[in-house]
């Protein structure tokens, strides 16, 4: 009885580190989305061009891995990034990721967009990222998510905010409203919402705090 016990705590752990492992590989790539604001401010039409082309290129390259046929590095790329949900499956990250990105450089002034985008970076790696490595409390109904991984969110946003805006105000409701969003069950969409929703509230709020 020991030794099964002992067996399937070691399985445990080692499930548990494989996934870290995963999501520190995904959200490292999530992260850099960061260096997109200052692409936008120098080259704007091009950083919208080569995001678009990127997220065409994915969708190409993930369409054929459905049907059996890999691209290399891209594919290579989204099999090490894919979490366990993903397996088997169109991974769908990615093209969330730049959809929220470019729908918040298109609808929202330099200054509100980079808040938005920003967030998306920060915000919600780190939250999945400090959840899945210390989270312990789960908050109810969220499929999972925890205490701590809000927390990391709401302090990745404020900071952001508070570097773009030089609003503390602003960055204290941005990170409120984001980690609000975060914390849904919302999957992959959240990738959407989050650039679309902060931008929009930091655009509606910069002339007014």
């Amino acid at each position: 009885m020991i030794k099964v016990f002992c067996a399937q705590a070691g399985i445990d752990v080692k499930r548990h580190l494989y996934d870290l492992q995963k999501e520190l590989f995904r959200k490292t790539i999530h992260m850099g989305t960061a260096f997109v604001p200052i692409m936008l401010h120098f080259f704007h039409t091009f950083t919208l061009t080569a995001l678009s082309v990127t997220g065409l290129a994915y969708i190409v390259a993930e369409k054929m891995r459905m049907s059996g046929r890999e691209v290399p590095l891209i594919s290579d790329i989204t099999a090490a990034a894919a979490r366990r949900r993903d397996e088997n499956k169109f991974v769908l990250g990615p093209v969330t990721l730049v959809t929220g990105i470019i729908a918040a450089a298109l609808l929202w002034n330099e200054k509100a967009a980079a808040v938005g985008i920003l967030a998306l970076a920060f915000g919600d790696g780190l939250a999945s990222l400090v959840g899945k490595a210390f989270g312990r409390i789960r908050i109810p109904f969220t499929f999972g998510k925890t205490a701590a991984g809000s927390l990391a969110c709401f302090g990745a946003i404020f900071c952001t905010t508070f570097l773009v805006s030089q609003n503390c105000l602003l960055s204290l409701i941005i990170a409120f409203c984001g980690m609000a969003v975060e914390v849904l069950p919302l999957k992959d969409l959240d990738n959407v919402l989050i650039p679309i929703l902060l931008g929009g509230v930091a655009q509606y709020l910069l002339p007014h705090v």
